[in-house]
């Protein structure tokens, strides 16, 4: 029995060959030599283990096809016996590898109740987080020598640029994930002899990309990505560390209203035309009245106005009370903003781009959802004027801002030596003239 494996495995690829975590990822830039690598695995894996039952999977049945059936068709067509109708290859041992996309969400469906020992996902950024949660229930003991595992290939950017990024580089874990499940195996184009010795002009057309695209290319860096709404924005330029905002500032808030999430952002304005956004607060299931009351606690400051989307003054077709209303029936009177969604991103791009002082817009380091989002934001396919609603859940915290910046908010008035001795109003008037003894 032969299988042609076309080369052997550079140090990265071996690395990855070896791992045995329950996730293992591969990747970072472009010409690593991913797909390869993910597709030898399996073959390994069922050539070594009889009856070992494979899921691989591409988004898209064309990506699919390309990227899989053709080049596992010319490597192991010999052996293992290809099914067209259920797309998979059947091995003389039992072991089985299915070929599978997941174009949709609803495409989830096709696979419920299968049951494999791995599953890989090829350009795992291109699913979402829902879709990766889904295949992780199909992972499951069919063998007692064989201990399940996931594996992922991918590139920074993409609708799950955020749960791999989180997982596999930020590292931070949730509810019962733990850190020695997750295994990442960093790979660029310099890894790659085989590319690098067949098509040395790879490099140099990377490094001719435009600086955000070169450094997620080229480099795998997944602070920046093709496709990010926000290339411009920078932690060392953007994030400063808390202060005590001056007391002739003025403060306004935003923010965003929703069962699944309220997001509400405070933010004072300087003289010189800077705004500081200096304290959030995120919480999923919070009841209108309960939002309001929360805000209004939090709020220590006192707050020109609170900028809102229009949708709260819709009036619901049950009690036909407007969400705005049951927010100012709790102290929390709002205001509505209109803009357009493009206005408005590109309002918050003009807020953020760097200038010769730095952008006009900061945040505090304390803000750390806001901090993860905005840079996660991705153009919308289909109006690159505007940003992608999906992955949802991070959208809502820039929402909240643009809609805060919408209003237009009013900066501080310049503070001048006489300011003091000429106040507004006789009464103020009168106590001038008893403190300074005129």
């Amino acid at each position: 029995m032969r299988i042609s494996l076309g080369f052997q495995p550079n140090p990265r690829q071996l690395e990855f060959f070896k791992a045995r975590a329950r996730h293992i990822c591969y990747g970072g830039a472009r010409g690593g030599g991913k797909s390869w690598a993910m597709r030898t695995k399996f073959i390994l894996l069922a050539l070594k283990y009889p009856g070992l039952r494979l899921l691989l999977l591409r988004r898209t049945l064309g990506e699919l096809r390309q990227n899989h059936v053709l080049p596992l068709i010319s490597s192991i067509g010999n052996i293992a016996r290809y099914n067209s109708t259920n797309m998979e290859f059947n091995f003389p041992n039992g072991s089985m590898i299915k070929l599978g996309y997941c174009e949709a969400e609803k495409d989830i469906n096709r696979y419920q109740g299968h049951e494999y020992d791995v599953i890989g996902m090829e350009e795992a950024t291109h699913f979402t987080e829902e879709q990766m949660r889904f295949f992780t229930t199909c992972l499951r003991n069919i063998r007692t020598d064989f201990n399940p595992r996931m594996y992922y290939t991918c590139n920074p950017g993409g609708v799950g640029h955020a749960w791999v990024k989180r997982l596999f580089i930020d590292r931070q874990y949730m509810n019962k994930e733990r850190a020695e499940n997750y295994a990442f195996i960093p790979a660029r184009v310099f890894d790659n002899y085989v590319l690098m010795s067949r098509n040395p002009d790879y490099v140099e057309a990377l490094e001719n990309l435009p600086e955000d695209m070169r450094r997620a290319h080229l480099y795998g860096d997944w602070d920046v990505y093709a496709g990010q709404f926000f290339p411009e924005f920078r932690r060392m330029i953007h994030v400063v560390e808390p202060f005590v905002i001056p007391g002739h500032w003025n403060v306004y808030r935003g923010i965003d209203y929703g069962l699944d999430m309220l997001a509400c952002y405070w933010a004072a304005f300087d003289e010189s035309g800077n705004g500081y956004i200096f304290r959030e607060h995120c919480a999923p299931n919070v009841v209108v009245s309960d939002a309001a009351r929360k805000i209004v606690d939090l709020s220590n400051e006192l707050a020109i106005c609170t900028y809102a989307p229009a949708d709260l003054w819709g009036r619901s077709r049950d009690s036909g009370v407007a969400q705005a209303e049951t927010f100012a029936q709790n102290g929390l009177p709002l205001t509505r903003v209109r803009n357009s969604r493009a206005d408005s991103w590109m309002n918050l791009k003009e807020w953020i781009k760097p200038l010769g002082s730095g952008p006009k817009l900061k945040i505090f380091s304390t803000c750390r959802e806001l901090i993860r989002c905005l840079p996660l934001l991705q153009h919308d396919e289909k109006n690159p004027c505007d940003c992608a609603t999906q992955p949802h859940d991070i959208t809502h915290a820039p929402d909240a801002v643009r809609y805060l910046l919408d209003g237009r908010p009013y900066l501080a008035r310049v503070i001048q030596p006489h300011d003091e001795f000429d106040p507004p109003e006789y009464d103020d008037q009168v106590d001038a003239f008893l403190n300074y003894g005129h």
